[in-house]
């Protein structure tokens, strides 16, 4: 059946067939009909204070929910403050549409406000990027966008809507859901790698973001299950073994792939993660990808299968092994790395130390809490210290390392789980970007807690620095910044905690607030984590 309506309301339509219920945005003329239809048809609107957490939003829907995230960004200014959390979406692979308005049509090249031609600056970072110059075609170019954003390798996709067209009326047949196929492996590739995980003495597992996001995590824990195999996480693929687990390991991943004979890298790719996929001369790489075009090309896997994860993984648990001398060997020394780690987050230092904070942290914070790291050195604590008990509930912003993340993820987090804790580990530098965006959050009554570790300084720029060229110079920020003081201004509330005691009633005060809350820990700044490590 056709549908008609402006180009608002025809976009919406498209939407909402694919699943979608929410946009996020800064307010802008260029795209008032997106308003106005949201508006009038109960279609969820949220607004920010900066365009980047329009779109750090929209991603943290996409990889929640694992479907589309959309922002919708105004024309000029607004689609280029919008381009580096595009980036960050381009390499965490996350099903993002970006909606951009656009000067009109029938007066481009003739100066109108905000006239830039947008899709050869984001062309780069989307997989698609087009302008749709009839209105009537709004919806068959979003669900062709949204087709290409969800097909892997995911990532996003952006839309010009011209003033002119999106403001005007049209018809067009009824959309559809998107049609994503399935792209079957090569089953010589899976029963290779299948052979090599089973006969291998020492092998190793590590599953990345994409096991969550290809919906695959049963699959995963049933093969590490039949062919006994210890499994490593990093990104969203935490979790995916909860702590408990006889085959879940996060603090002996050094020892392992130092050992291991058979690496089987699952869902994420070869990069400075782990170590460029550089596991020793003898070490073989199993590399399981969703797509070809994932495979690494730095470095020559023994074998690599491309497709739907979850058949790869169910073609991986036809075979069954037995590792348990590896595996007890690991497991030894995990927990020898357990309890170093119970002494730095128990201590009761002066100033407190980083650990510390995650300590107490783990005594809060509930098993399906989503926590968000935004930060340098602060947030690697986080990777070491925090273990996600459930597979989705982790956000980070991936190998491009874009700071400014925080708030925008946790807009997005908090309005996928109304329900849930939503908690924001971010540096003092980090705040900076997005901190602002407190204020939307208390506005639109969006409680979350933000943790801001606070050592006056970029620590991972300043220590590295120092020891190079015996001083640092563009390093240095405010001692004891009151950045709870920012907040409270904002509509939210906060305080500052000095003393290691201090921190568990702190947290719980924060939890039960009900509003955007920060918790503002002044940290020991000569407490630095190691340089070589990566939020993994």
């Amino acid at each position: 059946m056709p549908i008609e309506g402006h180009g608002g309301e025809l976009a919406l339509a498209a939407l909402r067939a694919a699943g979608v219920t929410e946009m996020f945005t800064l307010s802008g003329g260029h795209v008032f009909p997106l308003y106005a239809a949201a508006h009038e048809s109960g279609f969820g609107l949220y607004d920010v204070r900066h365009e980047q957490s329009a779109v750090f939003a929209a991603e943290a829907v996409a990889k929640l929910r694992r479907r589309p995230g959309v922002a919708v960004l105004t024309a000029g200014p607004g689609v280029t403050n919008g381009i580096s959390a595009l980036t960050s979406a381009h390499f965490n692979g996350s099903p993002v549409l970006v909606l951009g308005g656009r000067a009109p049509e029938f007066r481009w090249g003739a100066g109108s406000l905000q006239e830039l031609d947008h899709v050869p600056l984001v062309a780069p970072v989307t997989r698609h990027a087009a302008t749709v110059r009839d209105t009537g075609g709004i919806p068959g170019a979003i669900t062709a966008a949204l087709t290409t954003a969800l097909t892997p390798h995911r990532g996003p996709v952006f839309l010009d809507l011209p003033l002119d067209v999106i403001f005007s009326s049209g018809a067009a047949a009824e959309p559809v859901a998107p049609v994503i196929p399935v792209l079957e492996p090569d089953p010589d590739l899976v029963d290779r790698a299948a052979r090599l995980l089973r006969e291998a003495e020492r092998p190793v597992i590590v599953a990345g973001s994409d096991v969550w996001a290809g919906d695959a995590i049963d699959e995963l824990r049933a093969a590490a299950e039949a062919l006994r195999v210890p499994v490593f996480t990093n990104g969203m693929g935490r979790g995916a073994l909860p702590p408990g687990h006889p085959l879940a390991f996060s603090r002996a991943r050094r020892v392992a792939l130092d050992a291991a004979d058979v690496v089987a890298v699952i869902g994420t790719a070869l990069d400075f993660r782990l170590g460029f996929g550089d596991f020793g001369a003898e070490t073989r790489i199993v590399h399981v990808v969703d797509s070809p075009a994932g495979r690494a090309t730095h470095v020559t896997p023994a074998v690599s299968p491309a497709g739907d994860l979850r058949l790869i993984l169910a073609g991986l648990a036809a075979r069954t092994a037995d590792h348990a001398e590896w595996i007890a060997g690991l497991r030894a020394a995990e927990d020898a790395a357990r309890a170093r780690d119970a002494e730095a987050t128990s201590a009761g230092t002066d100033p407190i130390a980083p650990a510390r904070v995650y300590g107490e942290l783990r005594k809060v914070l509930a098993p399906d809490a989503v926590t968000i790291g935004d930060g340098g050195d602060f947030v690697s604590y986080a990777g070491r210290f925090l273990e996600p008990s459930q597979p989705g509930t982790w956000l980070d912003p991936g190998p491009y390392g874009c700071l400014g993340t925080g708030l925008g993820y946790a807009m997005g987090a908090r309005v996928t789980y109304p329900d849930r804790q939503i908690c924001v580990l971010m540096g003092d530098g980090a705040a900076g970007f997005s901190l602002m965006d407190a204020e939307s959050l208390a506005r639109q009554r969006l409680p979350v807690v933000i943790v801001v570790g606070n050592n006056g300084m970029w620590g991972l720029e300043k220590h590295p620095m120092r020891a190079m060229y015996g001083f640092d110079v563009a390093a240095d920020l405010q001692p004891g910044l009151r950045y709870d003081d920012v907040v409270r201004a904002l509509g939210g509330a906060g305080e500052t905690v000095t003393r290691a005691d201090g921190l568990g009633p702190a947290l719980r005060r924060a939890f039960d607030a009900g509003v955007p809350y920060l918790v503002n820990v002044l940290t020991d700044p000569a407490d630095a984590y190691p340089r070589s490590s990566s939020l993994a």
